[in-house]
Parts: C-alpha cells; sequence; structure tokens
C-alpha cells in the first residue's frame, strides 16, 4: 500500500484550497504535491510541511490521486499518466474536480476500469469553510470512500449528490464565491457611495455576509423569514429590499445560476 493518502496533481486555486483542507486532517507525510510549474507546488509544499513531487510520481504513489487540471487539459493529462496507472499493483482511486467531465469518462481516458471518485469543492475549502459535493463510482468501496470524506473534512461540508446533480449543484457551490464576492463588492461600493471609508466598508459587508449566512443554518431558519425579521414597517430595509426588487437582483442571481449550470454541462462535451 502507498504510504501517500493524498497526491495532488495541480496546485492552483482549487488544488491549493483542496490540499490546505487536507493538512488539517493528514500528517504532512501522507500528502504529495506536485504542478507542471514545480516552483508553485514546492512553495505550498513549504507552507503545509509537506513534500512536493513530479507529476508522474504523484500518480505513482497517491492513494487517492487529484486531478486537478481543466476539463480541457484533462485527455492530455490521463494519456501521459495512463502508463504509470497501469503498471501500478497497489489499490487507488482518482478523484476529478473537472466540471462536465463523468466519471466515466475519467475512467475511459485514464485507459482502465478504476476507481473513480467525482468531487466539486469551493474556493472557501481553503479556509475549512467550504462545500464539497461528490459521488463515486461502483467501484470505490464503501471504506474508501468514509476513509477519503474523513480525510478531507477539514474543507467544510462534504455532501453526497448524485453525479447527475453535481453540474447544477456546483453552479451554486463552486461557481457562487463569484457571485456573493460581487454582492459584497457592490455593497461596500455602495457604503463608500455613502461616505465609508473603503476598507470599513468591505470589512462590514463581508462579516454581515458571513454572519447571515452562519445564522440560517445554526437557526435552520427560512432566509425569506430572516429577511422578514430585519424588515420594519416603512423602514430603511425594506426600501433597499424594494430597490433590489426593482431592479430584477433575485431574477438576475437565478439567471446566474443556470447559466453556470448549462456551461458545466457544454464543458462536458
Amino acid at each position: 500500500m502507498s504510504d501517500i493518502t493524498f497526491s495532488f496533481i495541480g496546485t492552483g486555486n482549487m488544488g491549493g484550497a483542496l490540499a490546505r483542507a487536507a493538512r488539517r486532517r493528514l500528517p504532512a507525510g501522507e500528502i504529495l504535491l506536485s504542478n507542471r510549474t514545480q516552483a508553485r507546488a514546492e512553495a505550498l509544499a513549504g507552507e503545509l510541511g509537506c513534500a512536493a513531487g513530479t507529476v508522474l510520481q504523484a500518480a505513482e504513489r497517491g492513494r487517492y490521486l487529484f486531478l486537478g487540471v481543466k476539463p480541457q487539459m484533462m485527455a492530455g493529462l490521463l494519456a501521459e499518466l495512463a502508463p504509470v496507472l497501469a503498471r501500478r499493483e497497489d489499490r487507488f482511486a482518482l478523484v476529478t474536480m473537472a466540471a462536465g467531465l463523468t466519471m466515466e469518462r475519467i475512467a475511459a481516458m485514464a485507459g482502465g476500469a478504476y476507481p473513480v471518485i467525482r468531487i466539486m469543492p469551493n474556493t472557501p475549502c481553503a479556509v475549512g469553510a467550504g462545500v464539497v459535493l461528490y459521488d463515486a463510482n461502483e467501484l470505490v468501496e464503501p471504506a474508501e470512500l468514509d476513509e477519503f470524506a474523513a480525510a478531507l473534512s477539514g474543507a467544510g461540508v462534504l455532501d453526497r449528490l448524485p453525479e447527475h446533480l453535481i453540474d447544477a449543484g456546483s453552479a451554486v457551490a463552486g461557481c457562487g464565491p463569484a457571485f456573493v464576492c460581487q454582492l459584497i463588492e457592490a455593497l461596500a461600493d455602495g457604503g463608500v457611495a455613502c461616505g465609508l471609508p473603503r476598507q470599513k466598508a468591505l470589512l462590514y459587508a463581508a462579516q454581515m455576509t458571513q454572519g447571515a449566512a452562519r445564522l440560517m443554518l445554526e437557526t435552520n431558519q427560512h432566509p425569506g423569514a430572516m429577511k422578514d425579521a430585519v424588515c420594519s414597517p416603512g423602514g430603511s430595509t425594506i426600501a433597499g429590499v424594494r430597490t433590489l426588487e426593482q431592479r430584477g437582483f433575485r431574477a438576475a442571481a437565478m439567471d446566474a445560476v443556470i447559466a453556470a449550470a448549462e456551461r458545466n454541462a457544454e464543458l462536458g462535451k
């Protein structure tokens, strides 16, 4: 059995976020990082106290091999790794986070009937406040999936979702941080327009967003009820809510998720 639990091919924004999450649960010696630009893997390895290696070493040694490349690069990567994977005599699983690519396609690209875990994480995983949607093919044993989820639990919430819904889930949880950051920036801009210093406006908007989400999750309140609780009759909040409704705020947010989900599906074609 390999001494490396998680090996990463690709330490960009998402791969790096997951490596940081993994390090919260795994000893440094059980993580191996690799990247096409070796200096990037070495920099993150120095931060986390773990080892850096080549892409081929990562493919040879990891029991869970994270394929952290863009969908359009996956076929080329797996064609390169296929001989290495075929030579392995120990048990391992491929972990894909490529939008639109099914587990069946990943195994076909890799050239074998391999266990495959498909995940869709988001960048807040880097600070332990993320969402990781996941599913696995029938070759992944339940004990392996439990081990995988436990080792990655430092990322935040892990939720198993049938593969056919992962593109939709990713449009909310994976793309959502960008949408929320746009909202935070816009709220801060509004505060600046009203005279607030930029850094204070950003702090207030970000902390408010975090707090509202935490309140909803911890109290299990519906967001509509939380909104109503802030809107006093004839008050300032309802005036702002009315303006958002007039400008199509909710419809725009819905359309953003739908557009992202449709693009996820296109990337797999």
